[in-house]
């Protein structure tokens, strides 16, 4: 994830979230490349956020939601996963050229409410969902 595109992530989220949210876009990693949290934002926001983006990162599904239903259908899966993952909907994967280069999470509304932003920031850079 460059840091261009990570900055128009964030700027998108901030201009377009309804409500205060905090947003964390990380590298492939689940590192931090930018990050804010909007004046009004519950401070819990801002580690929700971060693990959103880290667990879409790191994991091999390509959304929160989506790792949570795979948790789901195997409780064996679910205890061997990494202990700073989410299942909160709002963190989605980043891909360019069919990699992952990171991923982004958004926290402070309705879970629904918080994936769509993400998508629409990723999908406003350019960069795709797979």
């Amino acid at each position: 994830m460059r840091l261009e595109q990570a900055l128009e992530i964030v700027d998108t989220v901030l201009r377009e979230a309804p409500d205060p949210v905090s947003v964390f876009v990380a590298d492939d990693h689940g590192e931090l490349v930018a990050a804010a949290t909007m004046d009004g934002a519950s401070p819990d926001t801002r580690l929700n956020a971060q693990r959103k983006a880290y667990t879409a990162a790191r994991s091999d599904a390509r959304s929160t939601a989506e790792l949570a239903e795979k948790a789901r259908a195997d409780p064996a899966e679910l205890a061997s996963f990494d202990s700073f993952f989410t299942f909160f909907r709002g963190g989605v994967a980043a891909f360019e050229d069919g990699r992952r280069i990171g991923a982004v999470g958004v926290s402070g509304l309705p879970g629904e409410q918080d994936e769509e932003l993400a998508v629409r920031a990723l999908l406003g850079t350019g960069l795709a969902l797979r």
